[in-house]
Parts: C-alpha cells; sequence; structure tokens
C-alpha cells in the first residue's frame, strides 16, 4: 500500500495568494520610474538618462529588490501568515522591506550596522520595522540567522537571493523598462549601462537582459573605495574580504554570492571624496536631491563619457538615481562631517565642473 504525507493546507495557500496579490497590486499602482535627461553639451554627441528610481513608494532601488524578495519567499513557501521577516541590511533594503512587511501584517526586524544613518532607523520605523543594530557589520549575517531561528522567523538574505528573485528576462523588470523608455531615443541601445554593486542584484539583471536580448550594451559597475567587489573583480578572487564602504547602500566588506562578475564589462573603483561630490554636483546641475551611491554612478560616468568623447564616439549612457540626498543630510550633505572623516571633496568638484565644459575629467587614471 503507498504510504502519503500531506501537507497541503488550503488555509495558508490561500493567504499566501492574497499576499502575492497585494505586492502585486502594490506594483500596478506605483507603475514605472521616470527616465531624465542629464544636461550635457549638445555637440557632444552623446546622451546621458538618469533613470529615477528615487520615486518609488520607499524612495529607493532597493523598493524593486524588496517587492521581488517578498514575491520569492512566498511562491517558495518560505512567508506564511505571522512569519517575522529578518533582513541584513545597510539601510534602503531594510526600509522597502519593511512597507512590505507592513502591507501583509507581518512583524519586520532589520539588522544593520551601527553606522546605519539616522534618517534611514527612522524610515525604517516609520514603515512599522524594529532595528537591531551591530558594531561589526561583518556580524550582521549571523546575527540575523541567529534572530530568526530564535523567533521561527524567515531572514530574507538579500545577498543570497538578490540575483535569483528578479525576473531577468522580463516582467518589467529594470533592464526591461531602461531599453523600453529609450525605445524612441536617437541612441536607443545605449553604449553603457552605469550601476553599484551592493548586492549584485541589479547589475545581475541588467546584464544578463542584455545578453539575452542580444544587445551590444556595456554594463559598468562602480565600486567605492573600502569595497571587495572591485579587487575580486581584477584578481577574479571571489574570496577577497576588505574594510567595508562609507557609501551606504552599495560596497561590500565580502564579496556577495548574488555578485556576478561574469555579466559585467568594467568596474571602475570611485574614491569616496569623488562619489560625495559628484552626489552634490548631480543636484547642482539638476536640480535633484540625490543619494552618496548615485554620486558613485556619476562619477563612473563621468569617466566613461570622457573617454568616449576623447575617441570620438557617440551614443548614449544609463545610470541610476539610487535615492534621495534627504537621507544623508546629516553625513554626506554635512561640511561637518566631511572634516570628521577627514574627506576633501574640493578637488573632485573641481574636476566635475571642468568636465562639463571641456569634457575632459582630471584626476582620473
Amino acid at each position: 500500500m503507498s504510504r502519503i504525507v500531506d501537507r497541503c493546507d488550503p488555509g495558508c495557500r490561500a493567504w499566501i495568494a492574497e499576499a502575492i496579490r497585494k505586492v502585486e497590486a502594490d506594483a500596478n499602482r506605483s507603475a514605472d520610474t521616470h527616465l531624465h535627461v542629464f544636461p550635457l553639451p549638445p555637440e557632444w554627441g552623446i546622451d546621458l538618462y538618469l533613470k529615477d528610481e528615487s520615486v518609488h513608494p520607499t524612495g529607493s532601488l532597493k523598493h524593486r529588490l524588496a517587492r521581488s524578495l517578498f514575491l520569492y519567499g512566498l511562491a517558495n513557501g518560505w512567508i506564511r501568515e505571522g512569519t517575522t521577516i529578518i533582513e541584513a541590511s545597510s539601510g534602503s533594503t531594510a526600509v522597502s522591506e519593511a512597507y512590505f512587511a507592513r502591507l501583509l501584517g507581518l512583524p519586520f526586524v532589520a539588522v544593520m550596522p551601527a553606522s546605519t544613518s539616522p534618517e534611514k532607523i527612522g524610515l525604517i520605523e516609520f514603515h512599522g520595522g524594529r532595528s537591531h543594530l551591530v558594531d561589526d557589520p561583518s556580524t550582521i549575517y549571523d546575527e540575523s540567522r541567529r534572530l530568526a531561528a530564535e523567533c521561527g522567523g524567515h531572514f530574507m538574505d538579500q545577498f543570497t537571493y538578490a540575483e535569483r528573485a528578479t525576473d531577468w528576462r522580463g516582467n518589467n523588470n529594470i533592464a526591461e523598462s531602461i531599453f523600453e523608455q529609450l525605445r524612441l531615443e536617437r541612441f536607443p541601445e545605449p553604449s553603457w549601462v552605469v550601476v553599484g554593486a551592493g548586492t549584485g542584484g541589479t547589475s545581475a539583471t541588467i546584464g544578463r537582459y542584455a545578453r539575452y536580448r542580444r544587445f551590444q550594451t556595456r554594463l559598468a559597475v562602480v565600486d567605492p573605495e573600502g569595497s571587495a567587489f572591485f579587487g575580486s573583480f581584477a584578481d577574479e578572487d571571489p574570496t577577497r574580504t576588505a574594510a567595508g564602504s562609507r557609501i551606504e547602500g552599495i560596497g561590500r566588506p565580502r564579496v556577495e554570492p548574488s555578485f556576478l562578475p561574469t555579466v559585467i564589462d568594467r568596474m571602475i573603483q570611485v574614491p569616496d571624496a569623488a562619489s560625495i561630490a559628484a552626489m552634490r554636483w548631480a543636484s547642482e546641475v539638476t536640480g535633484r536631491s540625490v543619494g552618496g551611491s548615485t554620486g558613485t554612478n556619476l562619477w563612473g560616468v563621468a569617466e566613461l563619457i570622457a573617454q568616449m568623447l576623447a575617441n570620438g564616439e557617440r551614443g548614449s549612457v544609463v545610470t541610476l538615481i539610487c535615492d534621495g540626498g534627504e537621507r544623508y543630510a546629516g553625513t554626506y550633505g554635512s561640511d561637518e562631517w566631511l572634516a570628521a572623516q577627514n574627506l576633501d571633496i574640493r578637488p573632485y568638484t573641481s574636476a566635475l565642473t571642468s568636465f562639463l565644459k571641456t569634457g575632459e575629467l582630471p584626476l582620473t587614471e
């Protein structure tokens, strides 16, 4: 006689189905993000676009990741009614996950470095989450696992699942959105897309999508000083570790499982002072308040465009506004904080001002 183990739970399945409907309805309400034109001299023959991820309901690129991680966890049966959600985060992912946890009526705990900006901690609490701060950033993974085991919760583990939770072939992911929005532009297939690496999920999605659709677009990943990703890419050493990054949201002390170096065409290491200078410069030029990781993106963009001009190339370049500068008023927006960190942004600010006039970017190797 056959043996049967039946774990079918109609009530649980009904709750998961309703949870997925709520998450998808949120996506349907918020629609897509804008693609802004950055003002460059028209005679250059190069168009720069900023994909504004700061307009998501939780104010950052991580809203997309949080939505994907919740759908992944729900579809896998890892998230059920009453499940406490635990995440290791440098801030923005936790803000977005707190939003979705509250949408589903679930408790949320963010395990973050004690250096996370007060503005981000306040946003997590605003969305109903709780922050669990640790002094040593390298312990956030083990502490997250411990808390999840202690309360019977689910550790979302963005650094492992970011690259697989997103449907990289389409389904209105960020890559498909960018290429669709460029469809009517004079250079619809960009020469470069420039992003940072935090989990590695965004670069994996864009790099895979470009290959899948047979585009010749190249992917450049910018990495702040103190991060392990650049050194790992240069040396082809996935075990590389580093001190960590002062630019929140990108850069990691270790190479995360979601980081896929094989889809990346070029990596650019960016000094922290250059990231902050470019952040402030972008706000002055565009009138849009942007955060530090957007500054890292834009320094890398300036390097690439300067090279394109030197080579006589025309085309388009796309990067992201990852979040708004209001989250960093007490850090990157503060001259006192810069002085305490011994960061002098003046040479990089001068270089960016010169770049818009001459097309050349000093202070690059």
